[in-house]
């Protein structure tokens, strides 16, 4: 993998979770940025077409719709779970960052 990017967003989502949950968040991205396309449950798993969810488990369970785009994964969205289904306005959010990147 070349690198992972992600938007001011992102970044700002990751400083505003507790410290604990922080560093669960980074180094499921570092996992992402080893394994890639490899990394599979319980750390991603494939939500939508071409979209798929980091996953952290703790207190607070973060995810991050991310994205494979040119070599890179693109980290598109991150939330606090807090319900057994994906928020519908969480996962649109993340497709229409998706839709930007794949008409570039």
């Amino acid at each position: 993998m070349k690198a992972i990017t992600y938007s001011s967003d992102v970044d700002d989502f990751i400083k505003s979770l507790d410290l604990s949950t922080s560093a669960k968040v980074v180094r499921a991205v570092e996992l992402l940025k080893l394994y890639g396309h490899l990394l599979s449950m319980p750390h991603s798993k494939k939500i939508a077409p071409g979209i798929f969810e980091l996953r952290t488990r703790g207190q607070q369970e973060a995810r991050i719709f991310y994205c494979f785009h040119k070599g890179n994964a693109i980290l598109l969205h991150g939330f606090i779970k807090k319900s057994q289904k994906i928020p519908p306005g969480e996962l649109k959010l993340a497709i229409s960052r998706f839709q930007t990147l794949t008409i570039i």
